[in-house]
């Protein structure tokens, strides 16, 4: 089986654990079923430095598929071509992680549903991100009890995202930790409602993404992680261009409608234009 998965970007501003947006970057593995034992073969972006066992996030993800679908594995040839970065808040592991649950259910013959979802989102820990590698465009991610649910919206034709993408990386473990326990009631509110008007502004209204995507749940949280990322954020903003921090960062996100930025010094980042797109795509 080939499986095509998409890059994606979390929490869009203040949508933290809830929204997320599948970007056109994308992986792509081959996965074979053998005789036996195990061989991971990985070109692109980590090539030098991911697992080639069976800690490697893919294989993990497949196996956990399969065994939740019954499917007999007596050996897996993996083939991998990346091209997400990793460690930038881009969705590198949620993309690793629907990669390996969809390879499990096709070999399985069956179609993704929303078991796939909340397996994939308990390897994640939340929804936002695998849900968007694994449907497709806009996404509200949420939990119910202890089940994932995500649902799928369709972004606004006028949207026109670039990732500006630095050197250095972050630790989506290292960032959460940076987070305080409680946050002010009045911070809770405002992040509630700039998180109704997010939706509203990605699908039907782009001309309020500037105050739609206002945050005072996280993204300040975590400057010391990456200074550079909140300065430019802030110097974006300053200029009229919603942007917000991707994920754990440090990768900033620039929500624009006309696929241009304003004449700021950009120095350290490299702008990448990445439509939003597709979900994950299978084929034999």
């Amino acid at each position: 089986m080939r499986i095509r998965v998409p890059a994606s970007s979390a929490n869009l501003g203040p949508g933290f654990d809830a929204l997320g947006l599948a970007l056109a970057c994308y992986d792509e593995i081959e996965v074979e079923v053998t005789e036996g034992g195990l061989s991971v073969a990985v070109t692109g972006e980590g090539a030098d430095s991911v697992a080639r066992d069976d800690s490697h996030l893919v294989v993990r993800a497949l196996r956990a598929a399969a065994d939740r679908l019954g499917l007999a594995l007596p050996g897996i040839a993996l083939r991998c071509r990346n091209t997400i970065p990793h460690a930038r808040g881009l969705g590198s592991s949620a993309a690793a992680i629907v990669a390996g649950v969809a390879a499990g259910y096709a070999l399985a013959g069956q179609p993704l549903d929303e078991d796939a979802l909340h397996l994939a989102a308990e390897f994640e820990g939340h929804a936002d991100n695998v849900a968007a590698s694994l449907l497709g465009g806009l996404v509200l991610a949420w939990q119910e009890g202890s089940r994932y649910r995500a649902l799928r919206l369709q972004p606004h034709p006028d949207l026109h995202p670039i990732a500006l993408i630095p050197a250095g990386r972050s630790a989506t473990a290292t960032t959460r930790g940076l987070l305080p326990a409680r946050v002010p009631h009045a911070d809770a509110a405002f992040s509630a409602a700039r998180c109704a008007l997010a939706v509203h502004a990605l699908t039907t209204d782009p001309a309020l993404l500037l105050p739609a995507t206002e945050d005072r749940l996280h993204q300040d949280y975590r400057e010391a992680a990456y200074p550079a990322t909140l300065h430019l954020v802030r110097a974006l903003r300053e200029a009229g261009t919603p942007a917000t921090v991707s994920g754990a960062g440090p990768t900033v996100l620039a929500l624009t409608t006309d696929a241009k930025l304003p004449e700021i010094d950009l120095t350290g980042f490299t702008p990448h234009p990445l439509p939003p797109t597709h979900g994950v795509q299978i084929t034999p």
